[in-house]
């Protein structure tokens, strides 16, 4: 509740609105922030503004004020790689702690924010940030909050952390190129230089290229030697398409434990392939990484370097936004 009062009757007690300040020809600004609790060492600058009276802020006891409403928010749904500021006129914004993948909890997003007076808002899951890069903000909507519905809050979110930064885990990645013409010398691999770019974009190298031909099982063998050899990442170039002579498919079949996906809702990159072999994540790879600058593959590449594993459902999931061209 606001109410009016002497300024001399003000102090212990929280500014309801911004008090500005003009200084003619030096300094026109914020004074006083709405929230502040006013002292008595404010008294004589409030007059020298001209301010004889002043709208504070009284709480009831089941009001909270918003810049209190969102600390406490914030300290309730950012977990770790988050790095939270000070609330500013009721908002505490969310900062990534170091580079990762940022993970959002979008099913506890949407019942947060159906809610009443609460407003949650994050960047796109799943993408790649930066260290510092602000990522989300949470804040109350009006400029005092019921305690009612912060208790609502909490018992919705429960234990969960609904917004987390992932930092990439080292990774020990492969190539495997496919194509006759690119083992005869006919034509130059354009995917080892593409892929060393992405990687080396992310902190990482690639530790070996085996390029082989069209063949079944030299296909077969390559994936196989990389994975013995500690690949934790295989990346399995060209032979995608429905060719007769595109084997790659079938041979990453033949080695996988498991096929999550062959094809994936996102243009370009529809025909990627992504399966594992234990821990380690085969990525078949079509011709579109080579051409387009963002494909699936880079849609899922920062997870899979924070070692996400990946169900059927996170890929069916990328067909809503997953026209990737401009």
């Amino acid at each position: 509740m606001k109410r009016e009062v002497p300024v001399e009757e003000a102090i212990g007690l929280r500014l309801a609105h911004d008090l500005t300040r003009i200084i003619p020809g030096e300094f026109k600004g914020i004074a006083f922030s709405k929230g502040h609790v006013v002292q008595e060492e404010d008294v004589p600058r409030l007059l020298d503004m001209g301010k004889r009276h002043v709208y504070v802020l009284e709480l009831g006891d089941d009001e909270m004020h918003e810049d209190d409403a969102a600390v406490r928010m914030a300290n309730l749904t950012a977990g770790r790689g988050i790095l939270t500021t000070a609330p500013h006129e009721g908002k505490v914004v969310f900062k990534a702690e170091e580079d990762g993948m940022l993970f959002v909890d979008v099913d506890k997003v949407f019942a947060v924010n159906m809610i009443e007076d609460v407003s949650l808002t994050t960047r796109v899951p799943f993408i790649a940030v930066k260290a510092g890069q602000s990522v989300a903000g949470v804040r109350p909507i009006p400029l005092t909050f019921r305690v009612s519905l912060m208790e609502e809050m909490e018992r919705t979110v429960g234990n969960a952390k609904l917004v987390e930064v992932w930092p990439y885990l080292p990774q020990r990645i492969s190539i495997v190129t496919t194509g006759s013409e690119v083992q005869s010398g006919r034509v130059t691999d354009a995917f080892g230089p593409v892929l060393r770019e992405k990687f080396a974009s992310f902190g990482m190298s690639v530790e070996n290229q085996a390029i082989v031909g069209d063949e079944m099982e030299d296909i077969v063998g390559a994936i196989q030697s990389a994975v013995a050899g500690g690949a934790t990442l295989v990346c399995v170039t060209g032979g995608m398409s429905v060719d007769p002579d595109d084997r790659s498919p079938g041979a990453i079949r033949r080695v996988a434990d498991e096929v999550v996906t062959q094809g994936t809702p996102m243009l370009p990159g529809s025909m990627m392939m992504v399966a594992y072999v234990g821990q380690t994540v085969i990525f078949g790879l079509p011709g579109a990484v080579i051409h387009d600058k963002w494909t699936a593959f880079d849609v899922l590449l920062p997870r899979a370097l924070a070692n996400w594993r990946f169900t059927k459902a996170d890929i069916a999931r990328q067909g809503a936004g997953g026209w990737l061209n401009a």
